[in-house]
């Protein structure tokens, strides 16, 4: 393994490199940047053999406003509970003859699909144990590059400025994709681990006045740091549509890069950070202290002093063209409708009511993000506000 020296201001990395075939010699980003997040290589295990349910016969642990990502391609589609990924953050897996990999940075709060063929083979990914921005950074099995996980870049190693690419998802309720997609399947907990599913870590996390845990850089102050945002970046143009604004404006028509997009939002979704009396008893303390005591904690406290979890929603994006039509799209009485037909759609884009029935949107690549993340890799961010709820009406 090729030797790791100190950098252009007399810095050594924040991270261990015994035990990795990495070439630590190319990268993208500054070695210093990248910092350890506690576990090693692999030690939080991806799933490498997923085993999954029909959507129609759930396990009774399944709730329906339970945050899931949801997957479809050529045909599939496949649900997968941020309950089991916060406590994998990675899923090899091919659906519709395609490899993927799904990944999930609790601490970002970034759910993002990549197609794992690169280059003429397939890569399997596991995690780092490491971060940057707060964000995970994964490695691939076959040349143990390192990869950004909220961007798809490899950072580090052989394949450094190899790009993944996405393939847009959407992280909903349980109830949503099941009535979506009946014929569906869900990833159950047969993991091959003994965790327990029923107590996630990160306990109100999304509820932090302070900085979140483990990110070294600057906040963007537009919004609170862990405020859930809908991200695009289209055409070299990002944009982020902050949920505080979605709530009031569940229907937001827009044009992002030249590209006409129509983002729903639902408030059902609930957080996957449940919360207890655990988060007053240690929010006073500094993000490293909060969490070192509330894994303390957590492991002390007994299920039935956990509260309720709480909504949070969950938004999608899509291009409101459908045959070569431009449809224009609002919110009336609580349901997403287009004008020109008067059709019903789903926050999946589907419509289920009306002359368009059966018609799907496409899907456009997004993310459900913290804005501190997002807002740390796309500092140019432009932030759509309430004046801005209807920006490009056809």
């Amino acid at each position: 393994m090729p030797g790791v020296s100190a950098d252009e201001e007399g810095e050594f990395p924040n991270f261990m490199t015994s035990g990795w075939r990495t070439d630590f010699s190319k990268h993208s980003a500054p070695l210093r940047e990248i910092s350890t997040g506690g576990p090693g290589k692999d030690g939080i295990r991806p799933i490498d053999e997923p085993v999954f349910a029909q959507a129609s016969e759930p396990p009774p642990y399944m709730r329906d406003d339970e945050p899931v990502v949801s997957l479809e391609l050529n045909g599939e589609a496949r649900a997968y509970p941020l309950a089991i990924l916060i406590g994998h953050e990675i899923v090899n897996d091919t659906i519709g003859g395609v490899p993927v990999t799904i990944n999930y940075c609790p601490l970002c709060n970034s759910a993002i699909v990549f197609d794992r063929r690169l280059g003429g083979r397939v890569l399997d990914f596991g995690t780092t144990g490491n971060l940057r921005n707060s964000d995970l950074v994964m490695w691939d099995r076959q040349t143990e590059s390192w990869w950004q996980q909220i961007t798809g870049e490899a950072i580090v190693g052989e394949l450094t400025g190899s790009r993944l690419t996405f393939i847009p998802v959407q992280l909903v309720s349980w109830g949503d994709f099941r009535d979506a997609y009946p014929d569906g399947l869900l990833l159950t907990r047969e993991t091959g681990s003994l965790r327990d599913y029923d107590r996630p870590p990160y306990d109100g996390y999304d509820l932090l006045d302070s900085r979140p845990f483990l990110f070294r850089g600057a906040i963007d102050q537009r919004l609170g740091a862990v405020e859930r945002v809908l991200t695009l970046d289209i055409g070299g143009e990002a944009v982020a549509y902050p949920f505080s604004v979605l709530a009031e404006h569940p229907v937001v028509n827009d044009t992002v890069g030249d590209q006409p997009v129509v983002v729903f939002y639902t408030g059902s979704t609930l957080t996957p950070f449940p919360d207890s009396d655990i988060l007053g008893r240690v929010s006073g303390l500094g993000s490293e202290g909060y969490r070192r005591e509330a894994e303390r904690l957590l492991k002390e406290t007994p299920p039935e002093e956990f509260m309720p979890s709480r909504p949070v929603g969950s938004a999608a994006a899509y291009d409101p063209r459908v045959d070569g039509r431009h449809l224009a799209f609002a919110a009336r009485d609580g349901l997403i409708v287009d004008e020109q037909t008067g059709s019903v759609w789903n926050i999946l884009g589907q419509a289920v009511s009306g002359p368009l029935t059966g018609t799907t949107l496409a899907r456009v690549v997004h993310g459900n993000h913290f804005w501190f993340a997002w807002a740390a890799f796309h500092p140019e961010t432009a932030v759509r506000t309430a004046a801005d709820a209807d920006l490009a009406r056809p």
